[in-house]
């Protein structure tokens, strides 16, 4: 006996358990027959977020259009406060300097005639022209530079006019010649005109640039208040989002989850009716269906077991009636055959003298077929009685047994000189007489089938194969071809004629029927020895099972042997009877005589 798992030979097909598949029609409602909704679930999610994505797109493209074009006046009012109308400013401080410095230096020119005065006044009548050109450009397209312009282009003219009635004068003479008093007067005249025109030049840009602040600071305003509306819009279309999927999704599948558990705890009444989207509703109408046939199948499957419960309780009380029958049957079947054999071989005694070789001859088949026939009704009982009338232990020593086994066979390996080796094997649970029987049919057809001229040679051993033990028994006998796998296990199958091999064709049968008792299977290994002639069976038993008989306890048990006391009181007082009759057949006999 060994651990070690060798290599596996599979039971041929017809042995193979075989796992169930279960299965059933599958649940698909045509679109009739989904219940139309109300309100929302009329509508698919697919619709309901597609209308919900567009409205939710439009509104935060609305509120981010109206964010950027703020932001976009904003920064515009900013340019131009900062780029347009405070460099104006600026400028205009550059034209009164201007202005200023050409009327010193044309007086200082009028005094000395130095030429450096006269350079400064036409470098100071450039930067008021300069100063001027860049005040027009930088208030170009400024809202309101309209009254700028025209105070500026009036400074220009006054300065122009002072320019040309006085500096102009001067500076095209030789210098140094002094100012006549009429014509200073006259030269302050113009140049304090000229002057008079930058103070209202200076308000109109102040006014221009508080008008350009105040812009500044609506579009600033309009740019913050419009960002929290964007930012808010925001949040509400989250929150909207957040509602839409509790409403759409999640509270109709909490509310499905809930009804299902319900049915699943066993309330196959409650209803599925969940509202929500064209989804929900569907699904809600599939599992409803389901749940529909659950009841119908369970429905059907209560009555189903009604009448499986009624079937099996007939079949036991058949199944007793059988058995009942079956030892009246072997106890009648019985009588007559041994009557017949006993006169018959009373007619060899007595009249054998009288008797040719044929009416001998005719004698012997009539002994030999009541003798066959009451093998085959033993045989028979013996098959009926496998899983029925048993005696099964927790362990059983497989060693023992097949010592047994070996010891119902002795006279059989004495007269062929049989040799057998058995190995170490295991404890299993079981019957014991039925597991003898299986050892003694498997060592006695290994040495019935044998080869002529070759004694024969039988190896029984196990090894265990996960939660299981497999034995072997190998022989060198004539074999079994493997086309023969699955028939020799069939009662009453002989693959020889009855006058080379003597049987009833029940062992391997038999045989079958046992391992499948003990919960295991039995079968041919075409492969075992190899090119080696000789057969091969394997079959297996648990490694770590209780039949379910043992499990079952007493009463079974003690039913069984009260049966099997009664069979044999019957076949004993059978037996006297036959006796009985035997000798009552002499002695009419000898009266006769």
């Amino acid at each position: 006996m060994t651990t070690e798992p060798p290599e596996h030979h599979a039971p041929p097909d017809a042995e193979r358990k075989r796992r169930p598949r279960i299965s059933g029609p599958a649940i698909v409602l045509p679109a009739a027959d989904v219940p139309q909704g109300h309100g929302m679930g009329r509508l698919r999610l697919v619709q309901i977020y597609r209308l919900g994505s567009f409205v939710l797109g439009m509104l935060l493209l609305a509120a981010f259009v109206q964010t950027g074009l703020a932001l976009y006046e904003n920064h515009r009012a900013r340019d131009v406060l900062v780029e347009q109308v405070d460099p104006a400013a600026l400028q205009q401080f550059r034209l009164s300097s201007a202005l200023t410095t050409q009327d010193s230096a044309i007086r200082d020119y009028a005094q000395d005639g130095g030429a450096a005065h006269l350079a400064d006044y036409r470098a100071a009548v450039e930067r008021e022209e300069e100063a001027a050109t860049t005040m027009r450009d930088l208030l170009a397209g400024v809202p309101g530079n309209g009254d700028v312009y025209r105070l500026l282009d009036k400074a220009r003219t006054d300065a122009a006019a002072w320019r040309t009635g006085y500096a102009e004068r001067i500076a095209a003479g030789p210098g140094g010649q002094g100012v006549g008093r009429a014509e200073s007067r006259e030269a302050r005249r113009l140049l304090n005109q000229a002057r008079g025109d930058l103070t209202p030049l200076q308000a109109g840009l102040t006014r221009l640039h508080d008008r350009a602040a105040d812009r500044l600071r609506s579009r600033a305003t309009t740019a913050m208040w419009s960002t929290a509306a964007a930012l808010a819009l925001v949040v509400v279309a989250a929150l909207a989002l957040a509602v839409l999927i509790r409403r759409t999704v999640l509270t109709p599948v909490s509310s499905l989850t809930g009804r299902v558990r319900a049915v699943s705890q066993g309330d196959f009444a409650h209803p599925l009716d969940v509202p929500g989207p064209a989804e929900i509703n569907e699904l809600a109408a599939i599992i409803d269906a389901m749940r529909t046939r659950i009841i119908d199948e369970w429905r059907a499957s209560v009555d189903k077991t009604r009448q499986l419960d009624e079937q099996t309780e007939d079949l036991r009380r058949s199944n007793a009636e059988l058995e009942q029958f079956a030892y009246v049957a072997s106890h009648d079947l019985q009588e007559p055959l041994r009557k017949v054999a006993s006169f018959c071989q009373m007619i060899e005694r007595r009249y054998g003298d009288k008797l040719d070789e044929r009416g001998q001859q005719y004698i012997a088949f009539a002994v030999d077929g009541a003798k066959r026939m009451q093998s085959l009704i033993n045989d028979l009982l013996s098959f009926s009685r496998v899983g029925r009338i048993s005696r099964p232990e927790e362990s059983v020593d497989l060693n023992d047994v097949a010592r047994q086994a070996l010891d119902n066979v002795a006279t059989l390996r004495e007269e062929t000189g049989a040799e057998i080796e058995v190995g170490d094997l295991p404890e299993v649970s079981g019957d014991r007489t039925q597991l003898t029987q299986l050892f003694q049919n498997l060592v006695g057809n290994a040495i019935k089938f044998r080869r002529e001229g070759v004694p024969p040679r039988v190896v029984i051993d196990a090894h265990r194969t996960g939660d299981e033990w497999e034995f072997r028994c190998s022989d060198n006998g004539i074999g079994i071809e493997p086309r023969y796998a699955d028939r020799i296990f069939l009662i009453f199958q002989r693959l020889h004629p009855r006058d080379e091999y003597a049987g009833t064709g029940i062992g391997l049968a038999l045989c079958k029927k046992i391992t499948e008792y003990h919960g295991g299977r039995i079968w041919l290994d075409p492969d075992g020895n190899g090119d080696d002639p000789g057969t091969v069976f394997r079959w297996t038993l648990p490694a770590d099972r209780v039949p379910v008989a043992v499990a079952a306890g007493g009463a079974d048990h003690k039913a069984a042997d009260q049966k099997a006391a009664d069979h044999k009181a019957a076949d004993h007082d059978t037996a006297d009877g036959y006796a009985a009759d035997s000798g009552a057949a002499d002695h009419n006999a000898a009266d006769h005589n």
